[in-house]
């Protein structure tokens, strides 16, 4: 679940990109209104997904698939110029969303080290 609401919420994120660059320096009220509500409903939900997924990886994901749908939807409104690297590039990015996703994520055990120091500490207290 953790995962669709990633994408959703990136998805959302090239919502407000789009309006923020279409509200003129927050001067045209519909733009403006639009970027206001679903930014803040886009980092609402990563919020929650980082309960769930590590924020490296979130993070990753979030942007990168955000910068993507960005950029698709501006070659889809003819804002920007549809080349074969661009779209390479975007391949490139989807790639590697699609790679972060197929890896697991481990936890990490904490240094045997730092176990022996906070018993020390503890003892010292």
């Amino acid at each position: 679940m953790a995962w669709v609401v990633l994408f959703v919420s990136a998805a959302l994120e090239t919502v407000w990109a789009t309006a923020l660059g279409a509200s003129d320096g927050f001067t045209v009220p519909g733009p403006t209104a639009l970027f206001a509500v679903t930014i803040v409903v886009s980092l609402a939900a990563f919020g929650y997904v980082l309960k769930h997924i590590p924020i490296s990886t979130a993070y990753a994901v979030w942007t990168g698939t955000g910068a993507a749908l960005t950029v698709l939807w501006g070659m889809a409104t003819g804002a920007e110029p549809v080349t074969f690297l661009r779209l390479l590039f975007i391949a490139g990015i989807v790639g590697c969303v699609v790679g972060l996703k197929l890896v697991p994520a481990r936890p990490v055990a904490p240094a045997p080290e730092t176990a022996v120091s906070t018993a020390k500490e503890a003892s010292r207290a």
